[in-house]
């Protein structure tokens, strides 16, 4: 391909300037505005600060109190120092991004609005609290002016950080927030109040701070992150001299050993919150609030030391503690928003006798093999009932226990597996079911059961698979088209990848996440913590250039009866699918062909693309029982697709293996449905139901 020439690259550039140009109009004449004002005043070379201008056209609560009100328009275009027009002209950059990403009037609708809350925001606040005639502080700030466009421009930056796609949205909002508030510890000025005014301002209308819509990993990567934030900052303030709301502080004028023990401390519970501990959650939580009440306490009783002849500085350095209990509340709050990501699973042991253990269950499953689907009762958050035949895996939700897939252990011995499991949750006084279980299992549960089909297992059988034929058409196309593209396809397994390849599948994962209306799903659905399994294989897309554009994970099934005796794959079941946004057309079309091929070479028998839950087509004369599932099913398709991903696996021409639901009656279903809802989205809140437009349990019309 030629490379453009000189000519070609000016053009382009040209054309992109001439665009930008054309969408930023406001950004441009507020820049100009500044710049002219900067001249007209001699503030770009002479502190404006210092000029008697100052008095007629800064902004404040002393120009309000003298009617001064045009102040706040006026004030935005001058900067008090001619350094500070560099990183002014900067920060108008975040209104040029939004106006070029928005419209000129969203926004222009920012900036003001933001600049105009931030200005008489700040100065209500000075109003009351110069009330306080004991405060120094408030007394100085209140009785000073300020001009500059930092309030509208960080009112700018804060709509674009919700602009950004997930995980970044978040990340972006947390430094911005931590900003703000350091900012206003630290220094304390006006503009400091009035910044930290336009970016709440944004954040309580806009609301898209939302780390509920992050995943599990992200939501403890961000707890984790912010514990160090916090103890850092804390740090900072007790190292660095401030002058902020509750008066100056010198360099070490805390406690040297009390510092040193919070940051082991913090260390030690931010590890603990990484792996989703629960008693580091909880002990975050209990730090948290005691910083809170504490650093409320001496802001109460700050301002009225003097007359109670009080001397506050005797329990510790007063101006270091109310810091650090802002920032606490800051904590506090985004922990407890997002407590689901580290509540651990109850532990509950089904019958007497010592549970299972995970490493059991697998070992049991290598020896003994298992469906398409056993692989996943290896995963957290399963518990096992220990039977004299086998072993079977339940979560426990809601009253009821839900076994998943077909109890392990030897074929003969599955069927009194069934009957151990049902009599011990029934001992228990729990509502038992089965879920995504095979016809084995549905012949083995009473007579009197009912059962619901909730997917078909689609399976690929790969001996003298050939992609041949008018039906594999489709499949073809894209084959060839990712030859003629250069696209590389790499079978591993993820411990085994560079850093780099990793790093770009978790934010392929979070990008698509991170925008859907739910978490991420679980229980029959794997995430990128189970595909970290050295078992498990990633099958990965990767363009001449190395980026990743797409990616599988696949799960081992292991047969039952092996001629040497030891543990052997039969075949390989999906589980993660997922994309880059513009990256490859057809990547998953190609990613499981190429995956085909690959371990039919290797002498694999079958390959599972799973079932696509709850997307079963039921027959006309189906049971009224196949409503629950139907309206989870329509539910959800606009979040997860189901359906269409249904669609999309009949092109791999598999034939089908019936999954059931089975149970004792319909009097079980309401408990039923709460309980497989709460196991596929163990993390999403009632809003998040109610906004995805979930309804469990309904009658038939």
């Amino acid at each position: 391909m030629t490379a453009p020439t000189v000519p070609a690259r000016s053009a382009r550039v040209s054309g992109i300037l001439r665009r930008t140009i054309s969408r930023t109009p406001a950004t441009i004449a507020t820049i100009l505005a500044v710049l002219v004002v900067g001249v007209v005043s001699r503030g770009l070379w002479e502190p404006f600060v210092e000029s008697a201008g100052m008095y007629t056209w800064a902004y404040g609560l002393p120009a309000f109190d003298e009617g001064r009100w045009w102040t706040p328009v006026t004030g935005t275009f001058f900067v008090v120092q001619p350094l500070v027009y560099i990183p002014t002209l900067i920060a108008l950059g975040a209104l040029g991004a939004l106006e070029f990403f928005r419209g000129t009037r969203v926004a222009l609708a920012y900036f003001w609005v933001g600049q105009l809350f931030g200005v008489f925001a700040s100065a209500l606040l000075l109003s009351v609290l110069r009330l306080f005639s004991e405060w120094t502080w408030a007394q100085e700030i209140a009785s000073t002016l300020d001009v500059g466009p930092s309030a509208g421009a960080l009112a700018c930056l804060a709509a674009l950080i919700g602009l950004a796609p997930a995980p970044w949205r978040t990340r972006g909002w947390m430094v911005l927030l931590t900003a703000v508030i350091v900012a206003v510890l630290v220094f304390g000025t006006v503009a400091d109040l009035e910044d930290i005014f336009a970016v709440l301002l944004i954040l309580v209308v806009d609301r898209t701070l939302r780390p509920q819509r992050a995943t599990v990993r992200e939501q403890r990567l961000i707890a984790f992150l912010g514990m160090l934030a916090f103890i850092a900052i804390e740090v900072i303030l007790a190292l660095v001299p401030t002058d902020g709301p509750f008066g100056a502080t010198e360099p070490l004028s805390g406690s040297f050993w009390s510092t040193a023990i919070d940051v082991v401390v913090v260390v030690v519970i931010a590890n603990g919150l990484l792996q989703a501990r629960r008693w580091a959650w909880v002990i975050a939580i209990i730090l948290m609030s005691i910083n809170v009440l504490s650093a409320i306490g001496l802001a109460l009783l700050l301002p009225a030391t003097d007359a109670l002849g009080l001397d506050v500085t005797e329990i510790g350095t007063v101006e270091l503690e109310i810091g650090t209990g802002a920032l606490s509340l800051l904590m506090l709050i985004y922990l407890i928003s997002v407590r689901g990501a580290f509540a651990r699973h109850r532990r509950t042991t089904l019958g007497g006798g010592a549970e299972p253990t995970v490493a059991e269950a697998s070992a049991m499953l290598r020896q003994s093999g298992g469906s398409t689907l056993s692989w996943m009762t290896t995963w957290n958050g399963n518990d096992y009932l220990r039977t004299s035949t086998g072993i079977v895996t339940f979560q426990k939700r809601v009253g009821t226990v839900i076994a998943l897939a077909d109890p392990l252990g030897p074929a003969e011995g599955r069927a009194q597996s069934v009957a151990e499991f049902i009599h011990a949750a029934e001992h228990a006084g729990l509502v038992p079911c089965f879920f995504s279980a095979g016809e084995t299992v549905r012949a083995a549960v009473p007579d009197t059961w009912r059962s619901l089909v909730v997917a078909d297992d689609t399976i690929v059988d790969l001996p003298g698979l050939a992609f041949t034929g008018k039906v594999w058409n489709s499949v073809r196309t894209s084959m060839n088209k990712a030859g003629r593209e250069d696209m590389t396809f790499r079978l591993t397994r993820l411990a085994d990848e560079p850093w780099g390849v990793r790093a770009q599948l978790n934010a392929i994962s979070e990008q698509w996440v991170g925008d859907k209306d739910l978490p991420e799903m679980r229980f029959t659905l794997g995430t990128l913590a189970e595909a970290d399994d050295p078992e498990v294989r990633i099958a990965l897309a990767i363009d001449p250039h190395g980026t990743v554009d797409g990616f599988l994970s696949w799960l081992p099934i292991y047969a039952e009866d092996s001629p040497s005796g030891e543990p052997r794959v039969r075949g390989w079941t999906l589980d993660l699918m997922r994309r880059r946004e513009g990256g490859f057309g057809p990547v998953m079309e190609y990613l499981i062909a190429s995956s085909a091929v690959a371990f039919r070479d290797e002498g694999a028998e079958i390959m599972s693309l799973s079932g696509a839950p709850l997307a079963h087509e039921y027959p006309p004369e189906a049971s009224l029982l196949s409503v629950l599932s139907a309206r989870l099913s329509d539910g959800l398709e606009p979040v997860y697709g189901f359906q269409s991903l249904h669609r999309f696996k009949a092109k791999f021409q598999p034939r089908y293996e019936t999954l059931y639901l089975l149970f004792r009656d319909e009097g079980d279903l309401p408990r039923i449905g709460a309980a497989l809802t709460r196991a596929f989205l163990p993390d999403a809140t009632p809003r998040q139901f109610a906004r995805a437009g979930l309804e469990l349990v309904r009658g038939t019309d």
